[in-house]
C-alpha cells in the first residue's frame, strides 16, 4: 500500500487519512489520487469506523490542488469526472467525513475539503479557488452555493484570491477554528460528538441534509421521512428513550 496517504484506523471508531507529500504541498498527483481512492475504500469497508478525518502532513499545506506539472506533461484539457477522488461524488460513502485543514487548501485542495461533510481549520490555514490564475476551471465548486452566499462565492471564484481561515469561518465554510497545534484534537472532538449519536440516525440525518440541497421543500420533506424510516424502526430508537429514562448512556447497535 502506498504511503502517499497514511491511514490510521483508531479504536474509537474514527479513521484518519493524511495526505503525506508535504514536500509537494500535498498536491493531488496521480500517486496521491490513487492512494486516496484506496484509503477511502478501506474506510468505507470497515464497519467499525464511523467517521473519517482527512488532513495533510506538515504545517504549510492541507492540499495545494492538482499537480500542474502533470497537467502540462499530459496536455490535459477537460479532466475526467473521476480523475480526482471526491467524497460523495465519485467516492460513494455513506459515513460522515471531516476535513481538518492544516494549511493552504487551494484549488483541488478546496475541492476535497468542500466535499467533506464538516470542516475544522487551523487559524493559519488559507483557502482559495485559484483556477482563474492558471486558465483552468472549477465546475466542482457549484455545490458551494449551498454553503456560502452567492456574492461571496462569485468573488472567490472570479478573483482567485485566498481567504483566511477566520474569513472562511465567518462565511460558513468552516465549522470550527483551532490553533495549529490543537487542530487534530479539535477534529477528533467533533468526530466523537458525531459518534455519540445513534448510527442509523446519523446516517439518516446526513442524507436529509443532502436531499434538502437537491430538492424543493415538499419533495425534500417526503424524501427525508423515507430516509428516516429505518432509524425509527430500529432497536436503537427504543434504546435511546430507555437509556434517557434510566439516566445512563445509550448502547448503540446500529440496528
Amino acid at each position: 500500500m502506498s504511503d502517499a496517504v497514511l491511514f490510521e484506523a483508531r479504536n474509537d471508531g474514527i479513521a484518519v487519512l493524511t495526505i503525506n507529500r508535504p514536500d509537494q504541498r500535498n498536491c493531488l498527483s496521480k500517486e496521491v489520487r490513487d492512494a486516496l481512492r484506496e484509503k477511502w475504500e478501506m474506510f468505507k469497508a470497515d464497519d467499525s469506523l464511523r467517521v473519517g478525518i482527512l488532513t495533510g502532513s506538515g504545517e504549510k499545506a492541507f492540499c495545494a490542488g492538482g499537480d500542474l506539472k502533470e497537467m502540462v506533461e499530459r496536455k490535459l484539457r477537460v479532466p475526467p469526472r473521476d480523475m480526482f477522488p471526491v467524497p460523495y461524488e465519485n467516492m460513494r460513502l455513506s459515513k460522515p467525513t471531516i476535513a481538518a485543514v492544516n494549511g493552504i487548501a487551494f484549488a483541488g485542495g478546496w475541492m476535497i475539503a468542500q466535499a467533506c461533510d464538516l470542516c475544522v481549520a487551523s487559524s493559519a490555514a488559507k483557502f482559495a479557488i485559484t483556477e482563474v490564475k492558471v486558465g483552468r476551471g472549477s465546475p466542482w465548486a457549484s455545490p458551494l452555493i449551498h454553503m456560502i452566499p452567492q456574492r461571496i462565492m462569485m468573488e472567490i471564484i472570479l478573483t482567485g484570491k485566498p481567504i483566511s481561515a477566520q474569513r472562511a469561518y465567518e462565511i460558513g465554510l468552516v465549522n470550527r477554528l483551532a490553533d495549529p497545534e490543537s487542530l487534530m484534537d479539535c477534529a477528533l472532538e467533533l468526530a466523537r460528538e458525531v459518534i455519540e449519536g445513534a448510527p442509523l440516525s446519523v446516517e439518516a440525518g446526513r442524507n436529509t441534509v443532502m436531499l434538502a440541497t437537491e430538492m424543493g421543500r415538499a419533495e425534500a420533506l417526503d424524501a427525508a421521512w423515507e430516509a428516516h424510516e429505518e432509524a425509527y424502526n430500529s432497536d436503537d430508537a427504543q434504546e435511546g428513550p430507555l437509556a434517557f429514562s434510566q439516566k445512563r448512556k445509550p448502547v448503540w447497535k446500529g440496528e
